[in-house]
């Protein structure tokens, strides 16, 4: 397949981010040229699937500005000494649980403004022409739904969602009352009304990096109903996915006869654990991501190469 002129979407479609510009290139990893002989394979793949799986992790997003945790020399790891809030951090400790709402405070508006790119839009017109059966996201971020994917899971919830999409909730961990985000947000301005700090970028999970002492005085609501914990409802690291979710995707890949992983290296077991599924089931799997994943042994092959630049190239005959 030779290389052929790119979808008219990406150059029309209104809503989408750029893949070239300079906050997308920041966090995206460097890559070799693409192989055409990669892309005729990952075409015959996509071509002979009549209902396609996908798995979509960090990678994808990368190319809409925000950045991933484990890419080689842009990813947090590689940038910083920083670490994703644990559960248990979260749950045993009044100050970390202060930490992390207040820079998830001033990342709120920042997060949200994020679009989708290329890849998501790629990937929702696979799923409208048919191809697509079903999809799940690692990401928090809601790109998929601003996109506007269907047959969605996000598998670790979402942490930001505009008002015009399904709102994202917060849970209180003493009576289970969900809220809404926003309604949080401004009660956060109402407890915090002189509190200013400067962020110093955006992080993977939708928060911005602040100094310790940029928060000592942030002020976090209770639970209004019973005066418990607040936690936003998503999954932390530590944390595990809820049954019934983990279940129903199951359920999803065995519908499926195919499954395509963009944008992960799988070392998360929460996803890692339906590309066993689907070895188990002897459902063919491709893999398309910049370096190495836990799950390349299990796959037909794996296309190196960005997302974006791959995934509108691919027709989903």
């Amino acid at each position: 397949m030779a290389w052929r002129h790119l979808p008219w979407h990406l150059f029309l479609r209104r809503g989408a981010s750029s893949s070239t510009g300079a906050g997308a290139v920041d966090f995206v990893p460097t890559s070799r040229p693409i192989d055409p002989s990669d892309l005729e394979r990952l075409q015959a793949f996509v071509s002979q699937a009549r209902r396609l799986f996908v798995i979509t992790g960090a990678g994808l997003s990368t190319e809409s500005g925000i950045p991933d945790y484990r890419s080689e020399g842009v990813g947090l790891y590689a940038r910083t000494d920083r670490r994703p809030m644990q559960h248990i951090e979260f749950v045993r400790s009044a100050k970390s649980r202060q930490r992390y709402w207040a820079r998830n405070y001033m990342g709120w508006p920042q997060f949200s403004s994020h679009r989708p790119n290329s890849a998501h839009l790629a990937l929702r017109d696979w799923e409208a022409q048919g191809k697509v059966h079903w999809l799940v996201t690692q990401n928090v971020d809601a790109l998929h739904s601003k996109a506007g994917h269907q047959h969605l899971t996000e598998l670790h919830g979402c942490t930001h969602r505009q008002v015009v999409y399904v709102h994202q909730r917060v849970v209180c961990l003493g009576c289970g009352a969900l809220t809404r985000r926003e309604d949080l947000q401004r009660r956060f301005t109402e407890m915090n009304p002189g509190w200013a700090a400067e962020a110093g970028g955006v992080a993977p999970d939708g928060d911005v990096f602040l100094e310790d002492e940029q928060v000592l005085h942030f002020r976090v609501p209770p639970c209004q109903n019973c005066g418990g914990i607040l936690k936003p409802e998503v999954t932390f690291f530590g944390d595990t996915v809820d049954r019934s979710t983990v279940q129903f995707v199951h359920d999803r890949l065995a519908e499926s006869d195919a499954l395509l992983v963009a944008g992960s290296s799988l070392q998360v077991y929460s996803s890692y654990r339906f590309l066993l599924a689907a070895s188990e089931k002897q459902i063919p799997v491709a893999i398309l991501n910049i370096g190495p994943t836990r799950a390349d042994h299990l796959a037909q092959f794996r296309v190196s190469a960005r997302c974006g630049a791959v995934l509108p190239t691919i027709q989903p005959r």
